[in-house]
């Protein structure tokens, strides 16, 4: 008796540790963005049999030599390790590269995922109409200020001015700068032309908007873009600057304050000289 309970036990044993084992899948899809800083991966991948059906998600990748190899819009084959930790792809090979269209963009020597960027009728700093769709054709860089703000929105700003005055004299003119008023309640385009003037902002190639409040709220939740009014009446605000290009495609967003004047110079102009 003892001997069978012996043999039961062992049974049960492997059986459990076979369960908790990780299994592993074969998959395809392709790569629409990689984050390397934390060993992460968005595949828009086809069903993987017997694990998900097709969706776009995120994976780990541990190995740091087959992350370099990953980038958007390569084609890959891959394996997804599934454990209780997750998934995580521990073997990749790339079998391809999407062509650019409508939804992928060349960036240089590199492709991104682009959608839409919501198009929007507002007043420039002249008090002239003003709408995404009046730029078409060139590279725009899109950001969201306020003039009163004490401390992003003019370091933004003022990193938006030095990556225009780096612009090459050949693409100046493909390429246009855009701020949009997060408080359009005080920015009058008044006060708007003198918030750029007082910046250095090249205001032949960058329009500061504003508008009544009920439309600019619209544009800045479609652009999600969060923002509240604290008590002291400074707003708190999520800041991002947006990439967008000749055919209204948002194809890159820069979160926070932590880009740097040449690249922002580099992205736009690899964008205008790629719509020519």
């Amino acid at each position: 008796m003892r001997s069978v309970f012996t043999v039961l036990l062992l049974a049960a044993l492997c059986c459990t540790a076979a369960c908790d084992r990780p299994q592993r899948y074969p998959a395809r899809g392709i790569v629409e963005d990689v984050r390397a800083e934390w060993q992460q991966v968005v595949i828009d991948h086809e069903e993987i049999p017997g694990l998900m059906d097709a969706m776009t998600m995120n994976f780990t990748v541990n190995d740091e030599d087959l992350l370099a190899q990953l980038s958007p819009g390569k084609k890959i084959e891959f394996v997804v390790e599934a454990g209780p930790r997750g998934y995580r792809i521990v073997k990749a090979k790339v079998t391809g590269e999407v062509e650019p269209d409508e939804k992928w963009v060349r960036l240089g020597d590199l492709l991104v995922k682009s959608d839409p960027a919501p198009d929007f009728e507002l007043i420039d700093h002249a008090e002239r109409p003003f709408s995404l769709a009046g730029v078409a054709g060139k590279a725009v860089l899109l950001s969201f200020i306020y003039t009163a703000c004490p401390g992003p929105c003019p370091i933004l700003t003022s990193t938006h001015v030095s990556a225009q005055r780096k612009l090459s004299p050949e693409l100046r003119d493909r390429i246009h700068f855009v701020s949009i008023s997060l408080d359009p309640v005080n920015d009058t385009p008044e006060a708007m032309a003198e918030y750029g003037r007082v910046r250095g902002a090249d205001l032949e190639r960058w329009t500061f908007v504003t508008g009544p409040e009920e439309q600019v709220a619209e544009v800045i939740s479609r652009y999600g873009v969060g923002s509240t009014r604290a008590e002291d009446g400074t707003i708190e605000h999520l800041v991002v600057t947006f990439l967008i290009d000749g055919r209204g495609r948002i194809v890159k967003r820069y979160m926070g304050l932590e880009h740097e004047p040449e690249t922002l110079a580099r992205d736009l102009e690899n964008l205008a000289a790629s719509s020519s």
